[in-house]
């Protein structure tokens, strides 16, 4: 029994006779925080412009110059009263064409909120509506070791 207790003790005493330097002690205190209100003041959408392309048929309803004249349409109701497609002969030239298009969305907000008189701006991903819930937490300012 006394062999356990003996290297218990002696850890003890040697370090009772080694005074603790106050540069070697550090102490973690609790953050001093608590949950609020502020007033919201402004929101403001900020957008993302996306850019989006597909191809499209696009036909040309002009009248050509080649378009059929008199003695051409005289033709063509005759052979649509024989039965024959005039129509298919007459159809206007189309082309693919790449039509792009744009697309705003938000993505972000700008929200200008008031708490104790105090101004201040946040970007957040989503509209908080008429009051935000903040975190308020206060840490005491102390000037470094080297500046005293």
């Amino acid at each position: 029994m006394i062999v356990r207790v003996l290297p218990v003790a002696v850890l003890v005493l040697a370090s009772a006779g080694a005074p603790a330097r106050a540069q070697d002690i550090s102490v973690i205190q609790a953050e001093n925080v608590r949950i609020a209100y502020a007033e919201v003041m402004h929101v403001t959408p900020v957008y993302q412009t996306l850019v989006a392309t597909r191809t499209e048929q696009q036909c040309d309803q002009s009248p050509r110059p080649d378009a059929p004249g008199r003695l051409s349409r005289a033709l063509g109701a005759v052979k649509g009263a024989l039965g024959a497609d005039a129509a298919a002969a007459v159809e206007p030239p189309c082309r693919s064409v790449t039509v792009a298009r744009e697309f705003r969305r938000p993505i972000a907000y700008d929200v200008d909120y008031v708490y104790k008189g105090a101004k201040f701006r946040s970007r957040l991903p989503q509209d908080p509506g008429d009051r935000l819930r903040i975190r308020v937490g206060v840490t005491p300012v102390m000037p470094s070791p080297r500046a005293r």
